[in-house]
């Protein structure tokens, strides 16, 4: 069955890039509705933009939705990665600004307040997108691929020069709350130079190292609390996979694989997938197919302490 948050639930933070302050308010819908973003602060006209994957303006630092009426909301990719690893197919999202609270950096405190709320079952079958051949996209040396699976897998390598982080590769099967016990409390993370650079842009204005993104220079980790995985760039990685893959419209069962892939590279493959002839189809889930998506098994006593660290 498709599921709805049984009420809303409000957080409160500033923007990553814009440093302005903003509230978003997560709220039930009716099933069919899917995940829609609601601007609360323009009064005319079109305020209603889709999370979807055709409404993605490609950027690499975050991922930017968009409507016909030019209205956007940028920084989805951790709510929607939080409404995915909790089995969220349909919510209305109310917020007061251009840009998602950044919050702690990860999707930690969204997957909290879903869960306090609590998940109300709808009287309609999931619709999922299963991957039926292989897809894959290139870009300046970065990968993403989609192959046929009956579930969602995520699998991420990344390398850095940066000594503390490296390379980094993990896999994971994304059922029965995987990403909740595994991803959901993963930082948003950059080097000391992309910061210093982002912020002479006008960028970044809102990051603070070690509060809400976790910075690296050379075998040096800003991170206020210490990692909270060994090898946390990568999961965060995988959490903004999650995130840009559930703009696909639906649940998706397949494999993906991306080698040093990001936000843009994510969007490029699902448009790459829908329209390749043959690639994937539209399949209503029976119970067998459901009990396989992201969010079922999910208990609240999994969700990873605020205080977790490793480091």
């Amino acid at each position: 069955m498709q599921n709805t948050l049984k009420a809303s639930v409000t957080f409160e933070g500033v923007g990553l890039h814009t440093g302005k302050p903003a509230r978003l308010v997560l709220n039930p819908a009716p099933a069919n509705f899917g995940i829609k973003f609601k601007r609360t602060d323009i009064a005319l006209g079109n305020t209603l933009v889709p999370a979807l994957w055709d409404h993605v303006e490609r950027t690499a630092l975050c991922t930017r939705l968009f409507n016909a009426a030019g209205v956007t909301v940028s920084t989805v990719e951790h709510v929607m990665a939080a409404l995915a690893g909790c089995g969220i197919h349909n919510a209305l999202i109310e917020i007061d600004g251009p840009e998602v609270p950044i919050l702690d950096g990860s999707s930690a405190q969204f997957v909290r307040g879903i869960m306090a709320r609590g998940i109300q079952r709808l009287g309609a079958a999931v619709s999922a997108i299963e991957v039926l051949k292989p897809v894959t996209v290139t870009k300046d040396g970065a990968t993403a691929t989609l192959l046929p699976c009956d579930r969602l897998m995520i699998e991420f390598h990344i390398d850095f020069e940066e000594q503390a982080i490296g390379r980094q590769s993990r896999v994971l099967d994304l059922r029965n709350g995987a990403f909740v016990r595994e991803l959901c409390d993963s930082r948003t993370f950059c080097r000391r130079a992309d910061v210093e650079a982002m912020q002479a842009s006008g960028l970044a204005l809102g990051g603070v190292p070690g509060e809400n993104a976790i910075v690296f220079d050379g075998s040096e980790i800003e991170s206020g609390e210490g990692l909270r995985h060994s090898d946390e760039p990568v999961r965060h990685k995988m959490l903004d996979a999650l995130g840009d893959l559930a703009l696909a419209g639906g649940p998706l069962l397949g494999h993906y694989v991306g080698d040093r892939a990001g936000h843009a590279l994510t969007n490029t493959l699902l448009r790459e997938l829908f329209a390749t002839p043959g690639a994937a189809r539209r399949v209503d889930c029976d119970v067998a197919m459901a009990a396989r998506l992201p969010g079922q098994g999910l208990v609240l006593s999994e969700i990873p302490s605020p205080t977790r660290r490793v480091a």
